[in-house]
């Protein structure tokens, strides 16, 4: 995954954002190991939906959602993926594709 650092991406309020496969990142901000794997689970859920796929329902999950209880951006399927599977640095040798809809019909729970 290439990392690029920019103060312009992300948008204010998050360290890094991933695109077709591309990390922004925010100069500073320190790259774990739990950030990388959280952003290279969205370049499988990206890669195994041809990228645009991703994007679109990405955008249409947060669409349906916002109007949801609870954060919307949290809340979508990728990110649950993501946040819930972070600290298992070897996820990505075991999952399976399309992992991410198992998250659809269940909502996050805050620890």
């Amino acid at each position: 995954m290439k990392i690029v650092r920019t103060s312009i991406l992300p948008f204010q309020g998050y360290s890094a954002i991933n695109l077709l496969g591309i990390l922004f990142v925010h100069p500073g901000v320190y790259l774990s190991n739990e950030l990388m794997n959280h952003e290279r689970i969205h370049s499988a859920q990206q890669r195994e939906m041809l990228f645009i796929f991703f994007y679109l329902f990405y955008v249409a999950e947060w669409l349906v959602r916002l109007p949801m209880r609870g954060n919307a951006y949290r809340n979508i399927s990728f990110e649950r993926e993501a946040y819930e599977n972070q600290r298992n640095l070897d996820y990505l040798k075991t999952r399976r594709h399309y992992a991410w809809r198992k998250y659809l019909k269940r909502r996050h729970r805050r620890p």
